[in-house]
């Protein structure tokens, strides 16, 4: 292809002495000898080359100026298949790209750096910017107010922080372009007095005499160290007797400590100390321990109130006061632990519930929560919490201690289910779990639950935990049942394992039923056939038959078939008259 016009064809000089000319090479997919070919000449006489033009990726052509400002200048480029040229008009004043400053240093206070260069030509006057980059990689540009200045003073920096700052510069009077970039340097500013306060809390434990008060502390988001925090002073006053404070330096690697204090109010301070100063004290007051205020000492008169875990860590909530001016809630991370890890966390006085999280809580393990309501520096003691993270199953089922069995139903009795700290969950209550040992279980009452193996179980729950007994009905009579109690929790409930197998008896009403209906009709049967001749007797007496009586054994008279007697062959004792009529009859 042929040329294209040379393509970002500018000039400049860096020292006013000689002038640089450079563009951008293009491609013409002709090489060796047909390469293309630049030549860099005055526009006015393009015949006198004023420099050999040098090129890779960007051409560049270089020539001493003299005594000549002003200038105009074209580059030629050609090939065999032809050529192209470009031109730029230039003063040589307003072209000026300084060399990059060399030799950065820098003066430090607490709060300001000021950076100091060299430049190589100190003839040409010259307007400096600085970019300082903070710690979070945020750029700030500070530009010099006078020209010729070799320093720049950056202020409002953080104390004992580190910072890394360049500087570039370009030409006072007719700028053209800044320089490249002074090697980065990398400074940090002195110490400063700590900033803010640090968050102090108290555990107090009676012991004879006094009190043992450990005093815990942390730096708050607002608290800034400004240097190497080398001791923290605790100070401690009786607050009604004006005495002589004591106070104690700790080293920095502790953020903990323990002093005893009497029975009397006190004033506890605590400062952070490095090697410019003191930061403000933080204050807590300790009442006196006969105080009828709710304290550290009235704790057994609260209730511990149940709280649930999230995904995000354990729920809190109390009821608010208007008189407190803060509240604060502090735990153990480690509660089973001798040395627990105790941790605290402040709220305002408008908030009544929160959601603790610690990267050290773990399903299982049951967390207390103290939760105290501050006013003027003095914590009371208003609630206290328990709850988990997330619960799990319980670790034992109940063990039953009593079956009493009827023909159609069972009642099961239980010891109280221990729920001490060491449970992994709240016992919700119980499911009686009921099944016949052949066939499917479908009684009243009941919801069906189905085993992992596809069995069939009878479910009864139980929601009061403090119930200790049941009683399962409209059982079968002589039949066999396994059954079983299990705890849940809001985990669930474990496995079931082992059953306990009963034998209902039978119905004895059943029993006095089929007694009735056969036992006693058959006695009388029997009783009937041994005396039959007398039951026959006495139920049904024989009619007597003139024919077979012994008073008709004289000489046989028959009329047709019957026996007949005549009445004067009998001799009566005694004659009745039934009627007058009859007795002239006869």
């Amino acid at each position: 292809e042929p040329p294209n016009t040379p393509k970002n064809f500018s000039c400049q000089t860096q020292d006013m002495k000689k002038v640089t000319c450079t563009w951008r090479e293009e491609e013409t997919y002709l090489y060796g000898k047909n390469s293309p070919l630049y030549t860099l000449s005055k526009t006015s006489s393009q015949k006198t080359a004023l420099c050999e033009a040098s090129c890779y990726k960007q051409c560049s052509c270089s020539w001493d100026i003299g005594q000549q400002w002003n200038w105009n200048v074209t580059v030629t480029v050609e090939n065999p298949l032809g050529k192209a040229t470009a031109t730029d008009v230039f003063d040589v004043n307003h072209r000026m790209y300084p060399t990059a400053p060399l030799q950065v240093w820098e003066d430090c206070t607490d709060t300001e750096m000021t950076l100091h260069w060299n430049y190589e030509n100190n003839e040409i006057e010259l307007f400096c910017q600085t970019e300082v980059v903070q710690p979070d990689g945020k750029a700030e540009l500070h530009n010099s107010s006078v020209s010729y200045s070799r320093r720049v003073t950056v202020r409002g920096l953080q104390p004992y922080t580190q910072y890394m700052a360049r500087v570039r510069c370009g030409a006072a009077r007719h700028f053209w372009r800044w320089s490249e970039w002074s090697q980065p340097l990398t400074a940090r500013t002195k110490e400063g007095a700590p900033s803010g306060r640090l968050d102090i809390w108290r555990e107090i434990t009676p012991v004879l005499g006094g009190r043992d008060v450990t005093l815990f502390w942390k730096e708050t988001p607002s608290f800034q160290a400004n240097g190497k925090i080398i001791s923290y002073e605790v100070t401690w006053e009786k607050i009604e007797d004006g005495s002589q404070p004591e106070s104690i330096s700790i080293s920095s690697v502790y953020n903990s400590t323990r002093i005893f204090i009497d029975n009397y109010s006190y004033r506890i301070s605590i400062m952070a100390y490095n090697s410019a100063n003191f930061s403000l004290p933080s204050v807590l007051i300790i009442s006196r321990a006969t105080d009828n205020s709710r304290s550290i000492f009235s704790t057994e008169e609260l209730k511990e109130g149940q709280v649930n875990g999230t995904d995000d860590g354990i729920f809190v909530s109390w009821d608010p006061r208007s008189i407190y001016d803060s509240y604060i809630i502090d735990w153990c991370n480690f509660p089973r632990l001798q040395t627990c890890d105790l941790q605290w966390k402040r709220f305002g006085p408008n908030t009544s519930s929160a959601v603790i999280s610690s990267a050290a809580f773990v399903p299982g393990v049951r967390y207390k929560f103290r939760i105290y309501g501050s006013v003027a520096n003095r914590a009371s003691l208003l609630e206290k919490k328990i709850g988990y993270f997330r619960e799990l199953p319980p670790c034992l089922d109940p063990v039953v201690r009593k079956v009493d069995l009827t023909y159609n139903s069972v009642t099961l009795s239980w010891d109280s289910y221990l729920t001490n700290e060491s449970e992994p969950g709240f016992v919700r209550g119980y499911h009686v779990y009921v099944s016949p040992m052949q066939g499917n279980c479908n009684l009243k009452g009941s919801k069906k639950h189905i085993l992992s193996d596809e069995s069939e179980l009878c479910k009864y729950t139980i929601e009061n935990p403090e119930e200790k007994r049941y009683t399962v009905k409209h059982l079968m009579p002589n039949t066999k049942y396994k059954i079983v109690v299990k705890a849940f929790t809001g985990g669930g409930e474990t496995p079931i394992v082992n059953f306990r197998y009963i034998d209902t008896p039978y119905n004895s009403n059943m029993l006095y039923f089929v007694f009735l209906l056969v036992i006693i009709p058959t006695l009388a049967a029997a009783i009937c056939h041994w005396k039959m001749k007398w039951v026959k007797e006495w139920c049904c007496p024989v009619i007597p038959s003139p024919n077979k009586s012994k008073v008709l054994s004289f000489k046989e008279f028959k009329i047709d078939s019957e026996k007949v007697l005549k009445i004067n062959d009998c001799l009566p004792d005694m004659l009745a008259m039934d009627s007058n009529a009859e007795a002239h009859k006869l």
